[in-house]
């Protein structure tokens, strides 16, 4: 089989995952990386071992040995990068969120559609052998009718108010932080999982840390700076966030998001509760599903590929007993992704897992909701729905 060849833009904190995702594949060949200048990829190029640096992500798209663009650029560049890789004719693996704004994410979504090509956003918690179990169990009434859906994402890398990052810049990481950043992603895995979508939401942000101080240079996200300088940073953007839900099956829900709580490092929790029975998935135990039932015993389903749905899994690798994580689930996404390049980006074509721009505008837009109902001093907002009457009739993008 004739190998892939990728090139990778924007080689910061998630690069890295990426690469090694693709790595593991093993029919792709990384060709290159960009980044912010061909002194600045040089450097990332040898620190991740890849051959070639390009200048800019213009040389980059230029090589028609590339044929897949990842686009791990800080959220203000996504539109632009990813724009431009679909005019060039590549298939595109970006980040999340999709981009700055649902305008933006608009934009990406519409160009993506008419392009022909692959188009991948990384919700990478989808790529979880029990996420899928867990979806699997929904669609297939073993909980009944769902009616309530509810969450958590909670964090701590922004509890020190010395530490500080570009994704708190609004011109840099967009207008929402902890929402944006993390509270996407359990969005997604809830609509995903409960195949229903959110149709209104009513939001309470606040903002704990509302000043901090930032180091002079700029550093990667998580990392830690040494510098002594300082300089003082008011912060726009909410870090916690509680929000209600309603879902276009008639459930109801509420998620709550922060990154300044102490002791959370990723703790990504997502429980359905049906009218037979329920089901609960933590991330940071992901071997484990929860299932919960009202007259007999609760159980804990163990990840076993002998034990799960077959349309589950394919996403286990590992036999019982042998932890899958964080790690695993973003190489499952990353191998779809290239299968349904390798079957020519047909729409009939893409597994059923992979998250694509028209889910990356549609997470923006339930998002920017959320955003709206806050602002406007925390009443119910509708959430749009991008695709309107083709989504009801079976065409999802």
């Amino acid at each position: 089989m004739k190998k892939l060849g990728m090139g990778l833009v924007g080689p910061g904190f998630i690069a890295a995952h990426h690469l090694d995702a693709v790595r593991r594949l093993g029919d792709v060949d990384i060709v290159g990386i960009a980044g912010s200048s061909l002194d600045s990829a040089e450097r990332r190029a040898r620190e991740l071992g890849v051959a070639h640096a390009y200048a800019n992500y213009r040389e980059l798209l230029a090589d028609p040995a590339v044929q897949v663009v990842h686009n791990t650029t800080p959220n203000h560049l996504h539109k632009e990068v990813s724009l431009a890789a679909l005019r060039a004719g590549k298939h595109v693996i970006s980040d999340k969120p999709l981009a700055s704004n649902a305008q933006e994410s608009r934009e990406l979504f519409e160009a993506a559609r008419d392009a022909g090509v692959a188009h991948v956003v990384t919700f990478n918690y989808r790529g979880h052998a029990l996420v899928q179990q867990a979806r699997a169990m929904i669609a297939k009434g073993k909980l009944g009718a769902p009616v309530f859906v509810h969450g958590r994402y909670l964090q701590d890398w922004l509890t020190d108010e010395n530490t500080y990052s570009w994704r708190l810049d609004p011109k840099l990481g967009g207008a929402s932080s902890a929402l944006g950043d993390i509270g996407s992603h359990w969005c997604d895995l809830a609509e995903h999982v409960t195949g229903s979508r959110i149709t209104a939401v009513l939001a309470d942000l606040h903002t704990a840390v509302p000043v901090r101080q930032a180091p002079a240079e700029s550093t990667k996200a998580f990392a830690k700076s040494k510098s002594a300088k300082r300089r003082e940073v008011k912060i726009t953007s909410e870090d916690i966030a509680s929000v209600l839900l309603r879902f276009d099956n008639g459930a109801r829900g509420c998620v709550v998001v922060g990154q300044v709580l102490p002791g959370h490092k990723n703790d990504l929790r997502l429980e359905v509760n049906g009218r037979l029975a329920s089901v609960a998935w933590q991330q940071e135990a992901p071997n484990d599903l929860w299932i919960g039932h009202h007259a007999q015993a609760n159980a804990v389903l163990a990840k076993d590929p002998a034990m799960l749905d077959a349309s589950a899994r394919g996403y286990a690798h590992l036999p019982a007993g042998h932890g899958e994580a964080w790690a695993d689930a973003f190489r499952n996404l990353v191998a779809d992704a290239y299968a349904w390049i390798r079957s020519g980006a047909r729409p009939d074509r893409k597994p059923a897992a992979l998250p694509t721009f028209a889910d990356g505008y549609r997470n923006s837009l339930v998002i920017d909701a959320m955003l709206k109902s806050h602002a406007a001093g925390g009443v119910w907002q509708h959430v749009e729905d991008p695709l309107g009457p083709q989504r009801k009739k079976g065409k999802r993008g």
